[in-house]
């Protein structure tokens, strides 16, 4: 399936591209001009980058509540910009994301609350092309534990086929106890190279 993107200009665009070009290791420039004033971390780039945006910024007046009533849960990938993919603007939709953008117990967790306290109604769950969690296992957590001497208490939710772990988020969510809206749920691959969502069949 393939989403229009509508040009736009209004305060959610200029949010998106600003956190985003700041999350990705290309977008940092290497001369004097991208230098972190005074050696500063990172963080303190976001920090000055947010006062910045402050200066400028007006209340936009919404609720908590998303306009679409739509939640969309994804992966953490640095690549994909879900706002800018998607076409959404700032206030338009809840958003969790994870690594591999798979269905855990905390996901259930925000979209229950979601539905139930903020009125969300539909659910896009979005996995993508070349995801790091294809080329984890589970001796990811048995590493962890012989370095810790602790074993952690989630599971790693790698994979190797990203279609079928689609199909496992959406049968996740369709069988929940506490989602109360659970007809309006798809899943899609975003590809990382083409931007293109395409979608999965559920059967």
């Amino acid at each position: 399936m393939t989403f229009f993107v509508p040009s736009h200009s209004g305060p959610g665009t200029s949010v998106t591209s600003n956190v985003m070009s700041m999350t990705t290791s290309a977008a940092v420039p290497t001369g004097s001009e991208g230098a972190i004033t005074n050696g500063g971390t990172v963080t303190d780039r976001l920090v000055e980058a947010n006062q910045a945006y402050a200066a400028e910024f007006t209340d936009p007046g919404m609720d908590a509540h998303p306009v679409l009533q739509v939640a969309v849960v994804a992966c953490m990938d640095a690549r994909l910009d879900l706002h800018a993919a998607l076409g959404l603007e700032l206030g338009d939709c809840h958003t969790i994301r994870n690594a591999g953008g798979v269905v855990t117990d905390d996901v259930i967790r925000s979209l229950t609350i979601s539905q139930r306290a903020l009125g969300t109604r539909s659910i896009v769950l979005i996995h993508h092309t070349g995801c790091g969690l294809e080329s984890l296992t589970e001796d990811f957590r048995h590493e962890l534990e012989m370095e810790v001497g602790q074993r952690p208490a989630w599971a790693v939710e790698s994979f190797r086929d990203v279609d079928q772990d689609v199909r496992q988020s959406m049968q996740r969510v369709r069988t929940s106890p506490f989602l109360v809206h659970t007809d309006d749920v798809r899943g899609f691959v975003f590809d990382v190279r083409s931007g293109l969502l395409r979608e999965v069949d559920p059967a």
